[in-house]
């Protein structure tokens, strides 16, 4: 089916500078055909360092999922950029999960097989959501708000976990500005907040990335352990940073971690009979 956007908000976004594109997130939906459609979800956060939005990180992995009968959702977040901060991107990706599951009907989705996904900073704000969830507010007069924000499993790609020694940087900058305090650097350190209630969670990076240390998947992986919470971690040894599917449109040739992925994805139920 043909790619629709639509804003996450009517009116202005919480937070809002302005009504300009860059102020407006949006969520643009890649549904899978109906007689392939497998119920599930994936909401996508592109990389960029938290300044610009990856195309191939986020389009790319859409078209990939829906191939596969996966419907996919490409959420277009506030940058740093655009003179934003945390917690506005966290915000942002809430928001479209609670989009996502509040019109599961609608789109012939399970509201409990939605999860998230997102590469380098767009991973920092996927594992931001998977480990800083709530429940939804139960009074807000806004429907999608009562809606719980916690994803059902999450998917990082190459991505950026901690704000501290291990970080990108220039993430870090634009996400926290330049002298963040040390309980935001820890509070955005995402191998620090995982609990139990994490959810299961595929991650993959390459040993020689020379951009966003494989530290970081290590460390989250680490910590999901210690929790008890189902992993599958994927470490190549060769391949630069930003590397995404390696593969265009029809994707039939791409990196080996996609195909990894799949596998995941049918053992976590989210692949399986067409609905």
């Amino acid at each position: 089916m043909a790619a629709k956007e639509v804003q996450l908000w009517q009116g202005d976004a919480p937070g809002s500078k302005g009504q300009t594109p860059r102020d407006i997130p949006t969520l643009t939906h890649f549904l899978a055909a109906e007689k392939i459609n497998t119920a599930a979800a994936i909401v996508i956060c592109p990389g960029g360092g938290y300044g610009g939005l990856a195309a191939h990180e986020g389009k790319g992995y859409a078209e990939f999922l829906q191939i596969h009968g996966i419907n996919a959702f490409v959420l277009k977040y506030r940058l740093g950029s655009a003179g934003y901060r945390h917690p506005v991107m966290l915000g942002d990706a809430a928001r479209a999960l609670r989009t996502v599951r509040a019109n599961a009907a609608a789109w012939k989705i399970d509201p409990h097989k939605i999860g998230v996904m997102g590469s380098s900073a767009g991973g920092h704000l996927a594992s931001t959501l998977l480990t800083h969830f709530d429940a939804g507010d139960a009074a807000s007069k806004d429907p999608i708000e009562r809606v719980s924000s916690r994803p059902d499993l999450g998917i990082l790609c190459y991505a950026v976990i901690s704000m501290g020694p291990l970080t990108h940087h220039g993430s870090r900058k634009n996400l926290l500005g330049t002298a963040p305090s040390a309980e935001l650097i820890e509070e955005l350190s995402n191998e620090l907040q995982v609990t139990t209630q994490t959810p299961p969670t595929f991650l993959w990076h390459t040993a020689n990335d020379g951009a966003v240390k494989v530290e970081n998947s290590l460390a989250f992986a680490t910590a999901l352990s210690k929790a008890k919470v189902p992993f599958a971690l994927h470490v190549f040894e060769n391949g630069r940073h930003g590397l995404g599917l390696a593969g265009k449109a029809p994707y039939k040739d791409v990196h080996p971690w996609a195909g990894d992925l799949l596998y995941w994805l049918h053992a976590r139920k989210f692949l399986g009979e067409s609905k």
